[in-house]
């Protein structure tokens, strides 16, 4: 099947319909964008607000929560305004984030939001590898205490369960396109429901209980086990938890991408936007929340993964089979973009090359499909090389925190508020422009917090293991 360079349209399919821009006609709706989002936001790290709930309080967990939800509303909004150019809606589609800084801002403003965006993708794949082989490691250990006890020694190696899903990843990547990932998304969307449930539920479980432990208005109380300085640091880790828990700015264009040319791609993204914002509020609020109530000062990192509950046993087990659904579809909906950005580099770079641009047709079964020699191969060493850093650093986390800090102020705040400006043609020193700079200004001082948590987290842990040696 011959395929028309950068356009990705069959030329044997003249008969389909198709968009402005020559491609197949789009069926993306609101619901599928909202799904994709909730798939994004929504990661086994809601599991961890309890304890930056902890860290922060009642009053504070609670207000920041609702106030970066509100930032994020607004600024993913104009970055939805900006999907096309100069005019939001016949205007020319911008299909990567990059793209759309370099139509709205010029320079080299894309390059620096290239290998901001690009390096947090690669960094986040790393850490859902981490992430899944956590959750695998504490079903085993799941079974392991309710059979030995609670004190019984259960430790296990992740480096196996990270080779299987490395090796289940090298399968799913060989998907060609972003807009095929919608069933994959619907099923990791729903499983983000279950383990957030799941948590929510035995917390709430242990509060009816009445074997909840004592909260504050204003979290973890220094004294002989939380000095000053360790309660300022747990501080700026809580937010950082927070803000970034809540960002798929590198995704946004993608996911546009699959919305139909009307109503208005901005316009559904909109919705979109303020949906799966407000679901992941909602179940942060819930699962935040009543994890504090039921631990208090001693709330675990991760109440499923952490062993906060040990019984029932079972559907401790079930919320974490939940977070290994859920990280096979997020994992592809964070690691296509990348793919994309690569391809398509190829393929302007060597147009006339078979090798980067062939598709071969199959059959496997009564199944058809087809493969590309050049993206089975890429993604195929992409997959091995985030699967072996992930099994030789299991503290990479501690660096994702620091590429999320990294990538928060510039993506989710800074590009965002320059091409609203630069959109809406916003005079410098007129008063809207003094409040957008003060708004990201503010935010630049979180993410600047975080970064220095960060570092400080990478410091302490970094000579504490061993490389491919570490059990949990």
């Amino acid at each position: 099947m011959e395929v028309e360079a950068g356009k990705g349209v069959s030329r044997t399919d003249s008969s389909a319909e198709l968009d402005d821009d020559g491609r197949i006609k789009r069926t993306g709706n609101v619901l599928t964008a909202t799904t994709h989002v909730i798939t994004v936001v929504v990661g086994a790290g809601v599991l961890a607000l309890a304890w930056a709930m902890a860290q922060l309080g009642w009053i504070a967990g609670i207000a920041v929560l609702i106030i970066f939800a509100c930032i994020s509303i607004y600024t993913y909004n104009l970055i939805a305004d900006c999907y096309r150019y100069p005019d939001p809606v016949n205007g020319k589609r911008n299909y990567t984030y990059m793209q759309a800084i370099q139509a709205y801002l010029g320079g080299k403003m894309h390059v620096l939001c290239g290998l901001i965006q690009y390096g947090k993708l690669a960094g986040i794949t790393v850490g859902y590898t981490i992430t899944t082989s956590t959750s695998l490691v504490a079903i085993k250990k799941a079974i392991c205490f309710h059979e030995k006890g609670h004190e019984a020694y259960c430790k296990f190696s992740n480096n196996p369960y990270m080779m299987g899903f490395g090796m289940l990843q090298i399968l799913m990547s060989q998907i060609p396109k972003f807009h095929q990932l919608t069933w994959l998304s619907t099923i990791a969307a729903v499983t983000s429901f279950g383990y957030t449930l799941i948590g929510s539920g035995l917390s709430l479980a242990v509060v009816i209980s009445g074997k909840g432990e004592a909260t504050r208005l204003f979290g973890n109380k220094v004294g002989p086990e939380l000095s000053e300085a360790d309660k300022v640091w747990r501080v700026f880790s809580a937010l950082g938890n927070i803000a970034l828990a809540c960002s798929y700015a590198s995704v946004v264009y993608d996911i546009m991408d699959t919305l139909k040319s009307y109503p208005p791609e901005y316009k559904q993204m909109r919705k979109a936007n303020v949906l799966g914002i407000i679901t992941m509020t909602i179940l942060f609020l819930l699962c935040g929340g009543l994890g504090y109530a039921a631990f208090g000062d001693h709330t675990p990192g991760n109440i499923l993964t952490g062993f906060g509950f040990y019984e029932p046993f079972w559907l401790v087990s079930l919320g974490n089979v939940c977070i290994l659904i859920h990280m096979i579809g997020a994992y592809q909906v964070l690691a296509q973009p990348l793919f994309r950005i690569i391809e398509m580099g190829a393929n302007i770079t060597w147009p006339r090359s078979d090798f980067i641009n062939k598709e071969y047709s199959t059959k496997l079964g009564s199944l058809t499909f087809s493969f590309n020699l050049f993206r089975l191969i890429w993604r195929t060493i992409y997959v091995m090389v985030a699967t072996i850093i992930a099994m030789a650093m299991p503290f990479f986390n501690e660096f994702l925190a620091l590429l999320g800090a990294v990538g928060f102020w510039p993506l989710i705040i800074f590009f965002p508020i320059q091409m609203h400006i630069a959109q809406k043609h916003i005079k410098p020193s007129s008063l809207k422009w003094c409040m957008l700079q003060l708004l990201s200004f503010a935010c630049f001082l979180v993410s600047f917090v975080v970064i220095v948590g960060s570092i400080r987290g990478i410091s302490q842990n970094i000579k504490k293991y061993k490389l491919f040696r570490y059990k949990q």
